[in-house]
């Protein structure tokens, strides 16, 4: 009887305790929920906010995330439609849109027509050889010059003794290579085709590097990095090109690449990062051009780790510093844009290793907060950060 009243109580005692800990959670929840509508949602007026972006595919997973996490906690929209670097460069310059996206940032020709833009780097990506070869997985080492032999035909046969000779431990199939290429103007061509052309005199005076690319003919197009790799699992013996992470969500097989310290480097979020880092030290101010930066880290001016990816490369978005040379940009919608892309480069982060993209360095965040500073509407700063 004793036993039982004593548990009795220590029973009551716990349910108290319980009590206690989720009053206390939920006030916690609570509180963060109040914080939040001040700090966003309360931040702009009760007008539906709805805005626009579209440009580079690579990192429209990573984008259309955020947009959805940041519309629970603000109730602004953001739009963003994946088109291509090339289509969100040309959208961009033509106001048709709030914002851009592109994985190379502008060229000068670019930049000079869309006074006031700025690049604002958002995640990390990497261009990755993808291929489907029975009975071979991931791993295949490849340089630059026989990626762009291949890629031009000068190497039509996976045995190919130049092939091989990286490959000593695979015995490679006596099978032509099917080439399959992105159609439509895409950032993650001129990415690739920059490091070819810097690997490749040949590939340079031939094909060159650009959005879009004379291809040969026998070769297989696909739009969007989705349009490569399902071309790349439909046809057998075939090799590719695409983003690091949807080689990543659709589990096709990727190759390692050689860099400039001769060392074939699986890519990965961490060799990429190690290539983003380096890089760090030597990126423009925001409002400049950042045609130097390059298509990828060409690191001619810094030390390329041993371990860096070598077709590494940022995805920008593109905003216009003076935020009122958009038709139909108001105050309201100015400070939803810049909040989405403050919370982006800070807490955003936290997505990209979950859906396959490399979060920035501290280095490059700091160096987006001075950028994200730049932004005015009617010449008065929109938000000020500390």
């Amino acid at each position: 009887m004793t036993f039982s009243i004593v548990e009795n109580k220590h029973k009551r005692r716990c349910e108290k305790l319980n009590y206690k800990i989720i009053a206390y959670i939920e006030a916690v929840v609570l509180i963060a929920a109040i914080v939040g509508f001040v700090v966003y949602g309360s931040y702009f007026t009760n007008q539906p906010i709805i805005l626009s972006g579209a440009g580079a595919t690579f990192p429209a997973p990573l984008i259309q995330k955020w947009s959805a996490e940041f519309k629970d906690m603000t109730r602004a929209q953001i739009n963003y439609e994946g088109i291509g670097s090339g289509g969100g460069v040309k959208q961009f310059t033509d106001k048709t849109v709030d914002f851009g996206a592109s994985d190379p940032p502008m060229q000068d020709s670019e930049f000079s027509t869309a006074s006031g833009t700025l690049h604002i780097p958002i995640t990390i990506g990497g261009v990755v050889p993808i291929y489907n070869i029975q009975g071979i997985s991931s791993g295949l080492n490849f340089s630059g010059q026989v990626l762009a032999d291949i890629f031009s035909l000068n190497i039509t046969r996976w045995n190919d003794a130049r092939l091989s000779s990286y490959n000593p431990d695979t015995t490679l199939p006596d099978a032509e290579i099917v080439v399959c290429h992105r159609s439509d103007s895409s950032g993650t061509t001129k990415v690739f085709t920059s490091f070819l052309s810097d690997e490749s005199e040949t590939w340079s005076s031939a094909y060159g590097a650009s959005n879009v690319i004379n291809w040969p003919s026998q070769t297989i197009g696909g739009k969007g990095n989705p349009g490569v790799a399902a071309a790349v699992q439909q046809n057998q013996n075939s090799i590719g090109y695409v983003e690091l992470s949807y080689a990543l969500q659709s589990d096709i097989p990727y190759g390692n690449v050689q860099n400039a310290a001769g060392k074939f480097v699986e890519p990965s979020l961490e060799t990429l990062g190690a290539a983003a880092s380096a890089v760090s030290l030597i990126l423009p101010p925001g409002n400049a051009s950042w045609a130097s930066v390059g298509s990828y880290f060409n690191l001619h001016e810094v030390q390329e780790p041993d371990n860096g990816y070598p077709i590494t490369s940022f995805s920008y978005v593109l905003i216009y510093q003076e935020l009122n040379v958009r038709a139909g940009m108001t105050l309201d919608k100015a400070k939803a844009l810049t909040w989405f892309l403050w919370w982006a480069i800070h807490d955003g982060q936290h997505f990209s290793s979950g859906l396959s993209y490399v979060p920035l360095p501290q280095s490059v965040v700091t160096h987006d907060e001075a950028t994200l500073r730049m932004i005015i509407f009617d010449g008065q700063q929109v938000n000020n950060w500390t």
